[in-house]
């Protein structure tokens, strides 16, 4: 199996087991991944993350030209921005509607600077500050430059009345990163109003430290 296949494979067998894992539902989200020419394989606009076709993933160059496969999602505007700002730190994007981060980002008094509060190490590890964007009209090509805004200091970010979007290094990280942020914020819904002992700023300090978790 050539490299390309296998990663056709992997992004549809990722994306099974987050929707069926309730992740995300019906034909909501999409999936990116660099390909070894510098390319991009791409989610179909209006897939369902339970039934892609390898085959039909959408395909670009480098260039970023769609030169096969289906059509891409709508939402292209944010994996651009976010390859384009982050650089050889993004290997693979990943956006869903997952429930809880939705839910959070719809409360007066989230932090648009930093959405999820030090609940775990592995959210601070994983994450770093997860930042929160204004509500866009989906598929909305300003989504892009709300991205390009935060000059590549922010790996994940949700989008208000949403779902989040994370950046990695490669889709595994990609992905691991996104169930870590669904599951911070439904361990901050869970804890909200009952004051919760969060990580100490040193505490905090000292995960950054250890594993160059980019925090500013």
């Amino acid at each position: 199996m050539t490299p390309e296949n296998r990663l056709r494979e992997d992004i549809c067998t990722i994306a099974k087991s987050l929707f069926d894992r309730g992740l995300t539902s019906g034909a909501s989200g999409n999936i990116s991944a660099r390909t070894d020419d510098g390319g991009l394989l791409v989610t179909p606009t209006g897939s369902c993350f339970g039934r892609l076709d390898p085959a039909r993933l959408s395909r670009f160059d480098a260039e970023l030209r769609h030169v096969g496969g289906d059509n891409p999602t709508k939402e292209m505007a944010l994996h651009e921005a976010f390859y384009d700002t982050r650089g050889d730190k993004a290997g693979a994007i990943v956006h869903l509607h997952s429930c809880h981060s939705v839910a959070l980002s719809t409360l007066p008094d989230t932090d648009p600077d930093n959405m999820l509060p030090a609940i775990t190490a592995y959210g601070v590890m994983r994450l770093g500050k997860v930042a929160l964007l204004p509500y866009f009209m989906p598929g909305d090509p300003a989504m892009g430059g709300a991205i390009r805004g935060l000059a590549g200091k922010r790996s994940a970010v949700v989008l208000a009345h949403h779902g989040p979007v994370v950046a990695g290094k490669n889709l595994d990280a990609a992905a691991n990163a996104m169930e870590e942020l669904e599951e911070t914020a439904k361990l901050t819904l869970m804890t909200r109003g009952m004051g919760p002992n969060l990580l100490s700023e040193a505490q905090i300090q000292g995960i950054v430290r250890e594993y160059g978790v980019e925090w500013d």
